[in-house]
C-alpha cells in the first residue's frame, strides 16, 4: 500500500517498478528497453508488459549517457521550403524514412537549409553530436556536407548520386536506365523529332536521366540535336518555360521526355495554349509517377521510381551504419517501371 501511494503522488515510472511488476531485476528492465539482444524471449514479453501496464516511458537523456547515442537521426533536404511541400517526391520519401527509423524507436530530425550559410550551420550542428547518424537528400554540386560529415566521423548515406566524391555509402534510382526507357517508348512509338526537358546540372538525377536520353537516340541511329534539349529545375513553372524554349527553337516536336512529373504538367499547359494535341501532335512522357501523372490530362505516362522504397533502404543502411563498430560502405540500385498512359499515345502512322 506503501509503494503505490508513493506512487500516486507522481507520474514518471521508474525502472525500478517495472522489474517490481515483471519479477525480473533493474538491469534486465534496462537491457529489454534499449533493445539487447541478451534477454530470452519469455522474459522480453513479461517486461514489455509490465512496461505497457505503467505506462513507463523510457529517459533519453539517461540511455544517451549508457548507449552514448542520441536517439535522432537527421535527414538534410537541400531545397528550400516551398520545393519539399510542393514536390511530391519527398513527402513519399519522408513516409519510406520515417517508417523506418520508427520501428526502431528513432527520432527523425528534419533540416533544409537553402543557402551556403545554412549548409554550414547544418553541418556544424550534425557535427556536434546531436543526431548519430544522417541522411543527405538532394544534394547540388559540390555541396560540403559529404565531407564535413566524413570527417567527423558521422555515418551518413546519401539520397542519389552525388556528383562529386563517391566513397560513400548511397541509394539511387537507375535514372539513367528509366530514361533511356522512356525515350525508347517514344521512339518505338514512331516518334522522331524527340526532345527533352532535362533536370539539373549540378544534380546526379539531372546528369544522368539527360545521360538516358542520350542513350537512346544513339541506340536508335539519331543524332543528338542540343536544340531539342533544355533544362529545368524540377519544378512546373520551369518546365513550362523550358516547353516555351523548345517549341520555339524547334516548332516540328512531335515528342518530349520530361525528367519530372511536375516538370511534364508544366510543359502540357504550354502545349495546350500553343495547340498542340497530346498526344497526336505532340507525345509526351514524365518521370516519378506521382499522383500528379493521374490528374492531369491527358493521364501521363511516367517512369515509375519506388520512392518510399528508397527511404526505407537510405534509413536501413543508416542503422546499420551507426550499429556497426566499422561500417562498411553500400551502395543500392533500385530499379524503374514505365506506366503507359494516355499521353504518350500509340504507334503513330507514317
Amino acid at each position: 500500500m506503501a509503494q503505490l501511494a508513493a506512487r500516486s503522488r507522481r507520474t514518471v515510472t521508474t525502472l525500478e517498478e517495472v522489474a517490481l511488476r515483471a519479477g525480473v531485476s533493474r538491469a534486465t528492465v534496462s537491457r529489454v528497453v534499449n533493445g539487447s539482444p541478451k534477454v530470452s524471449p519469455d522474459v522480453r514479453r513479461v517486461v514489455e508488459a509490465a512496461v505497457a501496464a505503467l505506462g513507463y516511458v523510457p529517459n533519453r537523456a539517461a540511455r544517451s549517457l549508457v548507449t552514448k547515442r542520441s536517439g535522432s537521426i537527421g535527414v538534410v533536404i537541400s531545397e528550400p521550403a516551398g520545393r519539399l511541400f510542393s514536390d511530391p517526391f519527398f513527402p513519399r520519401l519522408l513516409r519510406g524514412i520515417s517508417g523506418s527509423l520508427s520501428a526502431r524507436d528513432l527520432q527523425l530530425v528534419l533540416l533544409m537549409p537553402a543557402s551556403p550559410a545554412e549548409t554550414e550551420r547544418t553541418a556544424d550542428y550534425l557535427a556536434a553530436g546531436h543526431v548519430d547518424g544522417a541522411l543527405l537528400v538532394s544534394l547540388h554540386g559540390d555541396d560540403p556536407l559529404p565531407e564535413r560529415m566524413a570527417r567527423a566521423g558521422i555515418p551518413f548515406v546519401v539520397g542519389g548520386r552525388p556528383l562529386r566524391g563517391t566513397d560513400t555509402s548511397l541509394v539511387d534510382i537507375d535514372n539513367r536506365g528509366g530514361a533511356q526507357t522512356a525515350v525508347r517508348h517514344l521512339l518505338g512509338n514512331g516518334r522522331r523529332v524527340v526532345a527533352t526537358i532535362a533536370g539539373p546540372a549540378d544534380m546526379g538525377a539531372g546528369v544522368d536521366r539527360l545521360a538516358g536520353y542520350r542513350d537512346a537516340l544513339a541506340e536508335a541511329g539519331i543524332a543528338v540535336d542540343d536544340r531539342l534539349i533544355a533544362i529545368a529545375d524540377f519544378t512546373q513553372d520551369s518546365g513550362a518555360a523550358a516547353m516555351d524554349r523548345l517549341l520555339k527553337a524547334s516548332p516540328d516536336i512531335d515528342a518530349v521526355f520530361a525528367a519530372s512529373d511536375l516538370i511534364a504538367a508544366g510543359a502540357l499547359s504550354v502545349l495546350d495554349a500553343a495547340g498542340r494535341r497530346v498526344p497526336d501532335d505532340v507525345a509526351i512522357v514524365g518521370y516519378d509517377d506521382s499522383p500528379i501523372a493521374t490528374s492531369v490530362r491527358p493521364p501521363l505516362t511516367s517512369v515509375r521510381q519506388p520512392i518510399e522504397e528508397m527511404g526505407h533502404e537510405m534509413a536501413r543502411l543508416l542503422i546499420a551504419a551507426v550499429e556497426e563498430a566499422q561500417p562498411v560502405q553500400r551502395r543500392v540500385i533500385l530499379a524503374t517501371e514505365l506506366i503507359r498512359r494516355a499521353s504518350s499515345g500509340g504507334r503513330r502512322q507514317p
